[in-house]
């Protein structure tokens, strides 16, 4: 079984000056970052100009350490101190499945598991201690 865990960091629209701060604080490098706008156009979910800016998605190694990144979405709260979630990234959509379950059994689903643009399988959860997991089938990075 392979899994890898990392930080993931959520700002309230300074994403992009955050993980520059990082990159240069910890001596890291920029591997991408995606703004809300970069996805495909939801007519359900128009976006503002100010919106499409924001960072859906941004990732920094630090030696041989991840952190990643994003900024709330327009509506959602942005509690600072609350900002902190983990990335859970199990590569066979199985066992994604029985770690969301085991994760939700007491706690709460923020977005069920989906298919998404980014990842074949994908997921938030808030487990009864009120900790943030993100689950995230790798899959491949739109362009």
């Amino acid at each position: 079984m392979s899994i890898s865990l990392n930080p993931y960091l959520i700002f309230a629209g300074n994403t992009r000056e955050a993980v520059h701060f990082y990159e240069k604080a910890l001596g890291g490098k920029v591997i991408g970052i995606m703004a809300f706008g970069d996805m495909p156009a939801d007519p359900n979910y128009p976006m503002t100009d100010e919106m499409k800016n924001r960072v859906m998605h941004a990732h920094l190694k630090v030696g041989d350490s991840e952190l990643m990144f994003s900024d709330t979405f327009d509506g959602m709260p942005h509690t600072p101190g609350d900002t902190v979630q983990i990335a859970i990234h199990p590569k066979e959509e199985a066992r994604a499945r029985e770690i969301f379950a085991a994760l939700e059994d007491g706690g709460q689903i923020v977005m069920p598991l989906q298919k998404t643009d980014w990842s074949p399988l994908y997921g938030i959860v808030k487990d009864k201690f009120g900790v943030t997991f993100q689950v995230n089938v790798p899959g491949e990075m739109p362009q």
